[in-house]
This record gives structure tokens, C-alpha cells and sequence, in this order.
């Protein structure tokens, strides 16, 4: 689940809409939370067939590997059309586009609920990752744009929060409902959702203009700024990794007996990543670098647990809680490194980083289904450890432009001109 600003969002310093005074002080919580679950919703809408995987595989007729290409293709329409689409509408005021990249979702999710045809379901599925793609680039910036700018970092931190309350409650709700109701259930629950997210936005989420022309950012010339092509590699490799495991979890823990248990391996998981993400968020600023480094380690620790002692019911519930530690804070670490590396081409390299996050995605499902028809589950663990090798070096290397142990402080930020994060 990847985050990228708004890149048609106003200079940090444009004042927020809640006026002077007292307001000003004020965050604009009615909106922003409108925003978090718009978050919510493209987050879960992209995880959910992760713990359905074997009951809609029997519904569709298709192998588990073919259903696990659900994750896939939403990924890959969120991949092509996410960098194409922002620019084609970044002149588009924000509200509309915001109500249009919704509403995509509750049409793909219908649809998905309602097909019983594996191509019909593909197509939806890309539809929503490309609603999906919209979302992503738009989100982060509205939020900063509807607060003053002191309180920039804390209302993205908000609007984000929709992201690990998807992984630790939607995920698993989801799965529970589609146990007892069956998956079409947990798809039609998304649609229900979207309508009443699509009447709040429109009466309580303020409109914002969009980008002239000249403003927009240079994509291919952020690639040479420093720092920017060692976080965009761990993104791609930390994500690839972290998605042969998670697209596959409910076949991975099948295979292993515990299919019964997907659901709650999910709710533990979910409830670590909520913790990771608040740990993360207090200590940022001043280990950067080390609490990217303690994430890939964790994952791995985690896989490495699942890969020799996969056997014991208690140690897989164990392995869960070190992968939520570990990969929760990931979104925010690398969309601040991103962020913080781009400098003023910060915009540029946040959409970049969103696309190279569902390109890594897409190839996690592909990848993921290789092996579970070739090698089988079991070999998913061993998979995560050996990409995560590499991160851990990357991170370590890029330690002056990229993952640097200490980040400016937001105040520092605030008088230079940037936003918080």
C-alpha cells in the first residue's frame, strides 16, 4: 500500500482553509477523516482477495495462482495508468476527481462482487487499480492542502491512518465476513461503504483548484536528484517481497493446516502493523535509517520463522506479530525518504514511488504464482529472506542522501518552506 502527494498540490506555504485564529490552530478533522477512508477503501479494496483467495478461486473455477492475479492486475492498472492519468488531470479540480477515482471503486467493486466470470472480475479489478492509481497521487497532497501549514505533517498523518486500520481491521473483517457470508459479501460491503464516503466527500470535504501547466513536475530528471534511485530500488524489492507472501497468505497458511486460522493470523498481523505505525511515527525524525533497516529485518526474521518453523501454531502467530512490526511503519518510511530526497522535485519523486509500488506489487502476484505452481508455498518464506538481503544494504549504503539517521526537524522544514511529514 503506497502513498504519492498530490502532484497537483499547492506550494507548502499556501495557507489551509480553516481560516485565522483559533480555526487556524484547528485541524479540519470531518475532512481529513473523509479522507482516511478514501484511503481506507483503496487500500483494502487492493488486499482483500489476500485472505479470500481459496473461496473465490472455487467460485471463479480457476486455479488459486490465476485468483492470486487479482492483486496482480489491480496492481498493474494502478502501475500504467497512475503517472499518465495525474497528468492528464492535474488541472482537474480536486473534489471532482476525488468524487470520480471513488466512484470507480464502488463500480469495480459491484462488479467483482457480482461476476462469476474469472475474465469479467479481471477487468474489474483493473478498473479499480487504475481508480486506485487516481487516489494515490491525489490524496496525501489534499490532505496537506486543507491544513494550516504547521499542522501539514500531522493532517497527512491522518488521512493516512486509513492504510494500517485497513491491514489490521478491514483485511480482517473482511475475511470473516466472507467466511460467514461469503466473499461476494466482504466486495459488496466495499460498494456500501463508497456510496456513503461518496455523499460525505461531497458535503464535507472542501474543493481546492488544480495545477497550471507550467507547475508540473519533471518526472525523468528526479531520477538523477541523490538519494532518490536508492529508495526507489528498496521499494520495489521491500514491496516484491513483502507481496509473495501477503497476495498468497490464505493458500500459504491452508497448505500448512491452518486455514481456519487465516482470519485471526490477519487480525495479528493488522494490530502489529497498527503498533508499528505509531512507533514509526514517533521516532522518524531521528532514525530514519535504522527503523528501515529494523523493518527489513523483522520481515525477515519473520519469513525465516514461517521457512524452519512453520510447524508449530504458536510460532506462526509469532512470525505474524514480527511481520506487522516490521512492514506497518514501511508506507510512511519510505514516502517521507522519498520525500525528503526529492527536495523541491519531492511531488515527482512520490509519483514515481506510487507506480514503482504496484509495479512491485503486480510482479509479487506474478512472481508469488510462479512459485506456488512450481515450488510450491512453501518456498514464499525462503523468497522474502533473499530479497530483503539487498534492502538491508541499500540502506545502509544510502546513508547520506536516501536513508540518513536523522531527518530536519518539522520546524527546520517549516522555515525553510517544506511540509512536515
Amino acid at each position: 500500500m503506497s502513498t504519492a502527494p498530490d502532484t497537483a498540490s499547492a506550494p507548502a506555504a499556501e495557507p489551509g482553509p480553516t481560516g485565522s485564529g483559533a480555526k487556524a490552530r484547528e485541524l479540519p478533522l470531518f475532512a481529513l477523516l473523509a479522507l482516511a477512508t478514501a484511503v481506507f477503501i483503496t487500500s483494502l479494496t487492493e488486499t482483500l482477495p489476500a485472505g479470500l483467495l481459496p473461496s473465490i478461486s472455487q467460485d471463479l473455477r480457476v486455479s488459486e495462482s490465476a485468483t492470486g492475479q487479482t492483486v496482480t492486475v489491480y496492481a498493474i492498472g494502478t502501475a500504467l495508468t497512475a503517472l499518465p492519468l495525474t497528468a492528464a488531470t492535474a488541472g482537474w479540480q480536486r473534489k471532482k476527481l476525488l468524487l470520480t477515482a471513488m466512484a470507480g471503486f464502488a463500480v469495480a467493486n459491484t462488479v467483482t462482487a457480482v461476476s462469476s466470470v474469472y475474465e469479467l472480475t479481471m477487468v474489474a479489478r483493473f478498473v479499480a487499480g487504475v481508480a486506485a492509481g487516481l487516489a494515490w497521487a491525489l490524496l496525501a497532497g489534499y490532505a496537506r492542502r486543507l491544513a494550516p501549514v504547521h499542522l501539514q505533517g500531522k493532517a497527512m498523518a491522518v488521512a493516512m491512518a486509513g492504510i494500517p486500520v485497513a491491514l489490521s481491521l478491514g483485511v480482517p473483517a473482511g475475511t470473516f465476513l466472507g467466511e460467514w457470508l461469503g466473499w461476494r459479501a466482504a466486495f459488496l460491503s466495499m460498494t456500501g461503504l463508497t456510496v456513503a464516503l461518496l455523499v460525505w466527500i461531497f458535503a464535507g470535504v472542501p474543493d481546492f483548484p488544480g495545477q497550471a501547466r507550467g507547475e508540473r513536475p519533471k518526472l525523468l530528471r528526479t531520477l538523477t536528484v541523490p538519494g532518490v534511485a536508492p529508495v526507489l530500488f528498496v521499494t520495489v524489492v521491500f514491496v516484491l517481497a513483502h507481496t509473495i507472501l501477503y497476495a498468497y497468505i490464505a493458500t500459504y497458511l491452508e497448505d500448512l493446516g491452518l486455514g481456519g486460522h487465516t482470519g485471526l493470523i490477519l487480525l495479528v498481523f493488522g494490530a502489529a502493523s497498527l503498533a508499528s505505525i505509531w512507533i514509526v511515527g514517533a521516532q522518524i525524525n531521528r532514525r530514519l535509517r535504522g527503523l528501515t533497516v529494523a523493518g527489513a529485518l523483522l520481515v525477515a526474521v519473520a519469513s525465516l520463522i514461517l521457512a524452519v518453523l512453520s510447524d508449530t501454531t504458536a510460532l506462526v502467530h509469532v512470525a505474524a506479530v514480527l511481520w506487522g512490526l516490521g512492514w506497518g511503519g514501511v508506507p510512511t518510511l519510505l514516502q517521507t525518504a522519498a520525500g525528503d530526497a526529492g527536495g523541491e522535485s519531492a511531488d515527482a519523486a512520490q509519483a514515481m514511488l506510487v507506480t514503482l509500488w504496484n509495479v512491485a506489487m503486480a510482479s509479487g502476484g506474478i512472481v508469488g504464482g510462479i512459485l506456488l505452481d512450481t515450488l510450491g508455498s512453501e518456498s514464499f518464506p525462503w523468497a522474502v529472506v533473499l530479497l530483503l538481503l539487498p534492502v538491508v544494504v541499500v540502506v545502509l549504503h544510502a546513508r547520506k542522501a536516501g536513508f540518513p539517521a536523522r531527518r530536519p526537524s518539522p520546524e527546520a522544514e517549516a522555515e525553510a518552506g517544506a511540509p512536515a511529514a
